[in-house]
């Protein structure tokens, strides 16, 4: 069925309402686009993050959703403590695992090329189908290639906003099964995906969240873990969640950020979706990860 969309203005909320725009006086920011994304200049992430710099990245974090850095090179021991300042580190293994009490330990440098590639290419925040997501990720570029490798991020605040009245009236109560087993992380796994479903069964959030830190209804249904809506028939729930989805693709809504070597993206794991371009395959492409569990939440709540 061909699917038509409505041309003219979008609603482009960056804040909730009744909340007023924040102004950093340690750092500058540059927007990037008009709901989400700033880059932050007069920050050197290799150095300790004084108590008064940390709230005054938290409040841009809350405003923006993903913050972007340049030329930062940090260590792993450097990235690990900075993002150990803002919840418990993970290193985000499907399995999990205990945390390494060296900031360094957690930190997970992977590559993706000809050998490895890459499965990051659909729109998704990570870890959906834990009982409560991770909050938050630090992504570095240690090696990039040489054309593409960008990585797009979605504002699910103005997805949500977007949708029609009525969708957003019908979703109101409605939980959706998430499991993380579909399409090609099914076939990463191979002979052990028996033993890991059983392990990592699937798990059901709402449909839209109140988000933990901006209390702003937030859209919560990705192509890549989100298997269907609840009380819907297949069909029913296959066409609400492909209409549900298609919201991260509206341009109106998404940031693209272009990789050099000591970028640094940090991003708000609830509030935003986001796609790894794979347009590099076969190049070499070298990212350090550092995600993090809130220490406030154990689980999310329905808008």
């Amino acid at each position: 069925m061909l699917v038509r969309t409505n041309a003219g203005p979008k609603v482009m909320n960056r804040l909730g309402s009744g909340e007023s725009p924040f102004v950093p006086t340690r750092f500058a920011l540059r927007p990037q686009s008009r709901t989400l994304g700033a880059l932050v200049e007069g920050v050197d992430l290799c150095r300790p993050c004084e108590p008064a710099l940390h709230a005054e990245l938290a409040s841009a974090l809350r405003e923006w959703k993903v913050l972007f850095f340049r030329d930062q090179h940090l260590t792993a021991q450097e990235q690990g403590s900075f993002v150990a300042q803002w919840g418990d580190l993970t290193d985000d293994q499907l399995t999990g695992g205990v945390p390494s009490p060296n900031p360094a330990d957690n930190v997970v440098v992977f590559t993706r090329d000809a050998q490895t590639v890459g499965l990051e290419n659909g729109w998704h925040s990570d870890g959906t189908f834990r009982p409560m997501p991770t909050m938050g990720t630090m992504l570095q570029a240690i090696e990039v290639p040489e054309v593409g490798g960008d990585t797009v991020f979605a504002d699910m605040a103005a997805a949500y906003d977007n949708l029609p009245d009525d969708t957003r009236n019908f979703l109101e109560g409605r939980t959706a099964r998430h499991d993380w087993s579909l399409g090609a992380y099914a076939a990463k796994y191979g002979a052990d995906l028996a033993r890991l479903q059983a392990e990592v069964p699937p798990i059901r959030h709402p449909v839209v969240v109140r988000h933990p830190v901006t209390d702003r209804p937030t859209l919560f249904v990705n192509r890549m873990f989100t298997a269907s809506i609840d009380g819907l028939t297949p069909d029913e729930s296959d066409e609400l969640l492909d209409r549900l989805c298609r919201q991260a693709d509206l341009p109106e809504v998404q940031c693209r950020f272009h990789w050099e070597p000591g970028s640094v993206a940090f991003w708000d794991n609830i509030a935003v979706q986001h796609y790894g371009v794979n347009d590099y395959y076969p190049e070499r492409r070298v990212m350090a990860r550092a995600t993090y569990f809130s220490r406030e939440h154990d689980a999310l709540v329905a808008w």
